[in-house]
């Protein structure tokens, strides 16, 4: 079989069949008469190894070790061409999310262009005041790629720069709201603290409906964050977290602010009375947790709040009497 022919088989043209010669990787079997290469059945098989071992990675030296080094084994090349292989993935992923991002915040032009990946690369620095200012940017013409501020607000231990990122996350509008809310499925405790920290700051009704799906979260911190940030929002779903708060003492300060935010009409005060009396009266409900309880009511205003204090000044737990007596003078002061 003529070069010719063999190329228009294999798909390799006749000039790598001559390199392949020049290296010793394939040699034709014979000559014709007119001294043409002719290539035998047995040199076309050696050919299309060569090719199926180039395509796996391996270098022509190698494609030829392979072939003919009998002591040669697969194992550990196999191994360096993994890992090779892994690592062109992760470096031509890492270029396609660099340029997705920068696709995303729609450059008019060259110089936003290099002004946008100045700005990522700030973000991904080592030094937290560079991760700052990239953060508080005000280039409002070109602004940072709320994906990045995402995948760096999650990440950030720096609890200045956290700050800051959490401030750019809310000035983009809560478009975030959704990458977010995927950072409170990760195995992470402080990932997930970190997303719903984002979250309780972020406006807008995605971000609200996120932090309410979150009340139900498995991770007591996570339900913490949300709970206190639905609060100030005033919705009541937040309650029964916010009361769950205040009996585990976790934030329960904050908590029992949160409640009195959320009372502010009779019907609501009274509801979230009746649930702290509910706690009250609870056989597993211990002596602290409810000491705690009878000081959330100070905030709770109402006729059914008060009936509740004059009921526990007369409580067994001399504690809890001693704070409700007191928080009843309160009242009657004011």
């Amino acid at each position: 079989m003529l070069i010719s022919e063999v190329a228009r088989r294999s798909g390799v043209s006749a000039r790598m069949l001559r390199h392949y010669e020049s290296l010793g990787l394939v040699r034709p079997s014979g000559r014709t008469g007119s001294g043409y290469r002719e290539y035998s059945r047995e040199d076309m098989r050696r050919i299309f190894h060569i090719e199926s071992l180039r395509s796996l990675g391996l270098s022509l030296r190698e494609v030829g070790r392979a072939l003919d080094d009998p002591g040669f084994t697969p194992a550990a090349l196999v191994d360096d061409l993994v890992r090779e292989t892994r690592d062109r993935i992760a470096a031509e992923t890492e270029l396609l999310t660099r340029l997705r991002r920068i696709r995303a915040a729609d450059p008019a032009g060259w110089e936003d262009v290099l002004q946008v990946v100045a700005l990522l690369q700030a973000l991904g620095s080592k030094n937290a005041d560079a991760r700052q200012r990239a953060a508080l940017s005000s280039a409002d013409e070109v602004p940072v790629p709320v994906e990045a501020l995402v995948e760096a607000a999650l990440g950030e231990a720096d609890p200045n720069v956290a700050g800051a990122l959490r401030w750019a996350l809310a000035r983009s509008g809560g478009t975030g709201a959704a990458l977010l809310a995927e950072g409170l499925g990760s195995p992470v405790a402080a990932v997930r603290e970190r997303a719903v920290q984002c979250l309780a700051e972020m406006p807008g009704g995605e971000a609200t409906a996120r932090l309410r799906d979150a009340l139900a979260h498995p991770d007591v911190v996570v339900r913490g964050h949300a709970a206190l940030a639905l609060g100030t929002r005033g919705l009541a779903d937040a309650v029964p977290v916010l009361i769950d708060m205040i009996v585990e003492g976790r934030n329960d300060t904050d908590a029992a602010d949160a409640l009195s935010v959320l009372a502010g009409d009779t019907v609501t005060a009274d509801e979230i009375a009746a649930l702290l009396v509910d706690r009250l009266a609870h056989d597993a409900t211990g002596a602290p947790a409810r000491g705690r309880l009878t000081q959330a009511l100070a905030g709770i205003p109402g006729p059914r709040a008060s009936r509740v204090l004059v009921e526990l000044s007369h409580d067994p737990d001399r504690a809890v009497a001693l704070t409700a007596a007191y928080l009843l003078r309160l009242r009657g002061a004011r």
